[in-house]
This record gives structure tokens, sequence and C-alpha cells, in this order.
């Protein structure tokens, strides 16, 4: 592992306070898929950054775009019938345009990902140090044996006890736990400048979810890597990221530090998913909820997207929002400075 923890900041925090350039820059994603009924497009201009160090958060209902938009970033979207185009630049280059020979490179040794549910993402017939020595081989000119003592030294890394041991056993005999290490493991056994966690802690008990994070946290610290952690629990969101984006029907709705976002929401359907959080001084009360349900891809209304569900919506609501620039955040919303939006309940 690289050794940077002298330099590195605090995790989830930019290495200084002039910002360096982004590590990770898209603008403009859109991507469709053609179904019997034509063209339906599930990204529309979406635009994000991620800096060396720095570990970003993205939020949203389920069927908003997060995990489409982690593999665009990777070029794992289908060969055929699928559109994309907009601008993916990683570390000073426009990756989008690169071919599939030249996006293996980048994949797993430039940019690793830890995929939702690792018994899917794991093959079941090899062992899971094959599989993550396999990954060592692909990207170095090392023997077997060397990938091997590779694979066993990243099972450590990640606290996996008798890692040896585990090396040679197969996915089906780990706790789900156990195999969302070896995920991490095979994501960082090539030191990536990019780890994307794709709801790295779904289906694992809380006190499993705490050893994950604190674990790719301190992995983000010691080796310098930036992470953009896709999720759903807004509490992981606050204690480990710097800055998070709301995404909402294809588009990113709100983008801002963490801190400035909780307290003081600028979009309505962000202010939404903070009111729906359980407050522990109302043991009693009903919990919020957003009216509505999200539209289908071949339903999106022309102007805002949220505007059939936020009780905000007015006229030119009617209308397409931009991305509009706030100070440090940006919004999608024309009405953003002239609401005054609840935060998170403390």
């Amino acid at each position: 592992m690289r050794n940077e923890t002298a330099s590195m900041p605090a995790p989830g925090r930019a290495a200084s306070t002039a910002l360096p350039e982004p590590l990770l820059a898209v603008r403009d994603l859109c991507v469709s898929f053609r179904d019997e009924s034509g063209w339906l497009q599930m990204l529309k201009d979406v635009s994000l950054t991620v800096r060396p160090g720095e570990t970003v958060g993205i939020v949203g209902e389920s069927g908003c775009g997060k995990s489409l938009t982690a593999l665009s970033v990777l070029g794992l979207l289908p060969r055929r019938g699928c559109l994309r185009t907009g601008q993916i630049r990683f570390e000073g280059r426009d990756i989008a345009g690169l071919g599939e020979a030249e996006m293996r490179k980048v994949r797993g040794r430039r940019i690793g990902m830890i995929f939702q549910e690792p018994m899917s993402a794991l093959d079941p017939v090899f062992t899971v140090g094959h599989q993550i020595s396999e990954t060592v081989q692909t990207h170095f000119p090392v023997s077997r044996r060397q990938a091997d003592a590779r694979a066993v030294e990243a099972l450590a890394a990640v606290g996996i006890p008798s890692p040896k041991n585990c090396a040679a056993m197969y996915p089906m005999s780990l706790s789900g736990g156990m195999r969302q290490r070896v995920m991490i493991a095979m994501a960082l056994v090539c030191e990536p400048r990019l780890l994307i966690a794709d709801e790295p802690t779904t289906a694992l008990d809380v006190t499993i979810q705490a050893q994950i994070m604190d674990l790719l946290l301190e992995l983000g610290y010691r080796t310098g890597t930036a992470i953009l952690f896709i999720t759903h629990n807004l509490g992981l969101v606050a204690e480990s990221c710097a800055r998070m984006l709301t995404m909402y029907a294809g588009q990113v709705v709100e983008d801002g530090p963490v801190e400035e976002i909780l307290s003081r929401p600028l979009h309505p359907y962000t202010a939404g998913l903070l009111a729906s959080l359980p407050n522990q001084q109302a043991h009693k009360a009903k919990l919020s909820s957003i009216p509505g349900r999200v539209p289908s891809p071949n339903e999106m209304p022309d102007g805002c997207r949220f505007a059939p569900r936020c009780v905000y919506a007015e006229a030119a609501c009617r209308e397409p929002q931009a991305l509009l620039a706030r100070g440090d955040r940006h919004v999608r919303c024309r009405r953003s400075q002239s609401l005054t939006l609840p935060g998170a309940a403390t």
C-alpha cells in the first residue's frame, strides 16, 4: 500500500484548504436505453467532481441513477441498446471515449469498485484468494506466487483473521460481512486512486456496518484513495463524507458540503429526505414521507422532475431547471433563494 499517511487529511476531507484539481470530473453525463417503444433517458446532465483524498456521498431513492452513474464512469454499460454522452475526465484525461482494452487498464488499477451484492460479484467456483491474485496479475507483471502473497496481504489489511486460510475458501463459505471485506480487499489490492463504494453496507447489521465504514475510511486515510460512496443511509454520509450529492429521477438536484446541506438544504427533495429521518426526541411522532412516487423514465415531467411531488411548486417549475451555483453549492431549483427549508432534526 502507498504510505502517504503524513500528508493525508482526516478521513473524508480534501488534502488542503486550497482545492486541488479534480481526480474525477463528470460533466453533462446522459445515458439512454432503447426498448420496444424507443429511447428512454435514464440519466440527464449529471455532473460531479471528486478530488484527491476526498470522500463524496451520493444519496437518493432507489432508481434515481446512483449506481448507473458509477457504472457509466467505469464503462460497464451494455454495448448494445445504450447511448452515453457527456465527458468523464479521470486523472486529467477523458475516459468516456476509451475502448474496452484501454478501460481494462483503468478498472481495478486506477478505479476500484465495491459492488452492491458481494455474493453476486464474487465467482462461486474460485477461491477468494484466486480471484484477488488474478486481479493483481492482470495489472502487474508478477508471478502467481507473488500475486497469491499479495492477495493474503490484502485480506490481512481489511482485518480478516487467518487471511491465508480465508484465501483458500470459497465465497459461499464466508459470512456476509466477510464477503464484503473480501470485496474491499479486491477493490484496493491494486492501490487505485479512486474507490467507488456502491452500497457497501447493504444487508449488514449495524455493528458490521460500522466496522466496514471504519475500515474504508481508515484505508482511504492511509493510502490517499478518494471514495465515491453510494448509499441510502444519510447517517453514514453525515459521519463519513465531506461533500454529498442528492440525485432524483436521473439528475443531480443538489451538491455541496455535508454540514451545510444537513443544516440548511436548498432543494425541497433533499429537505424531504432529511425530514423522513427518525427523530429520537419525538418518540411517538409519525414519520414524515414525501408524497407521490418517482416518475418512470417514459413519464418524466418537462420541467422540474420533482415538481409533481413538491409542496413548493409553482408555475415556473414547469420549465426545465438548470443546476445553479449558490456559493460553494449547486442546486437544481429556481426557487432555492426564496425558500427556507428545514434541515435534519437534532
